[in-house]
């Protein structure tokens, strides 16, 4: 048997497992609103990437927003743009500061002409934050945790950007296994595997989901995500990542050294910067205060009534019924 090559990235057929759905044909309704975003973001626009519930088709209702990572070359000229076209309630340049802070910024972006009108909510990275969040490299699991998923490249300015953004999402999803690998520890198949990396990419961040919302997830990305790791899987085995157990595999070597603590770390930041993030949604944010509570209703079932005060003053008030939704909610008891 041949040596294989040393990473799965060279490998052609993995490469083409991995770009699974990326040049899917978009959603009815959805190519115009991909390129009124486009147009919002102006010549710095680079990419647009449709990922969450939309893309996969996992039971999103019909007025919630689209979600998009939207890739740019300069944060200070998308901006701008953007204030320009569709108008903004924050300055392009402190928009621009906290985007280099703590990357991603996520920000709401309305095609208010439309029929029906037409909601997205954009993460914004520039092309190089984009293949750093997509690499190794990584500060945290916020990218690679969203788009080792469903996603589809709904536009892209020209073939070169095209290229950047497939290969780093190509390198992200080939990364799912060294961010993953220390949660791999019965035997597993591809099935097995898909739904650790949803669970473990779930457990990165706080979120209102109920319990059985990764099987959901699960159950309508099967298909495709089986295409995508099935390869993969069997690209490790042969590199000597992975043994067979059976019909199942083995991580090779075992879980000992720092890789437990390792793990442990990465996935705390992710955490840490997943909930400071939350602060740039007050300030960045169309709305935030009603984005938050509908999606607490939709995903967990529990309706958050708000007061006149709780919402004029939210910073101040809204804690106590914050403190108690996060001890009780639905991801913890899972």
């Amino acid at each position: 048997m041949s040596t294989p090559p040393r990473s799965p990235l060279t490998d052609a057929t993995v490469r083409k497992a991995l770009a699974t759905g990326l040049d899917q044909p978009s959603r009815p309704g959805l190519e115009q609103f991909s390129t009124f975003l486009a147009n919002a973001f102006g010549p710095s626009a680079v990419a647009l990437i449709h990922y969450g519930s939309h893309a996969h088709g996992a039971g999103a209702a019909a007025e919630s927003a689209h979600d998009f990572f939207v890739v740019v070359d300069s944060y200070r000229d998308a901006y701008r743009s953007l204030a320009a076209t569709v108008g903004t309630r924050y300055r392009p340049g402190v928009a621009t500061l906290l985007n280099r802070v703590l990357p991603p910024n996520v920000i709401a972006v309305a095609d208010k002409n439309a029929t029906p009108p037409a909601r997205a909510k954009i993460a914004v990275l520039s092309l190089r934050a984009f293949r750093r969040a997509c690499s190794s490299r990584s500060a945290d699991l916020f990218v690679r945790g969203r788009l080792f998923q469903v996603a589809r490249l709904v536009w892209a300015r020209d073939a070169e950007s095209r290229r950047a953004v497939i290969d780093a999402t190509i390198e992200a999803r080939a990364g799912s296994f060294e961010w993953g690998r220390a949660f791999l520890r019965t035997p597993f198949d591809v099935e097995m595997y898909c739904r650790i990396l949803l669970t473990t990419a779930f457990a990165s961040e706080i979120r209102p989901e109920t319990s059985d919302r990764v099987a959901g997830l699960l159950d309508v990305q099967r298909t495709a995500l089986h295409r995508m790791y099935g390869p993969l899987l069997t690209w490790l085995r042969d590199a000597g990542s992975l043994s067979e157990d059976g019909s199942r595999y083995r991580v090779a070597g075992g879980h000992g050294g720092l890789e437990p603590f390792l793990s442990s770390v990465y996935m705390r930041r992710s955490k840490l910067r997943a909930t400071l993030r939350w602060a740039k949604y007050v300030a960045l944010y169309d709305d935030w205060l009603d984005y938050v509570v509908g999606k607490i209703a939709r995903r967990s079932g529990v309706a958050i009534e708000l007061s006149s005060r709780e919402r004029r003053w939210p910073l101040i008030f809204l804690w106590p019924k914050a403190i108690r939704f996060l001890r009780s909610r639905p991801q913890r008891q899972g």
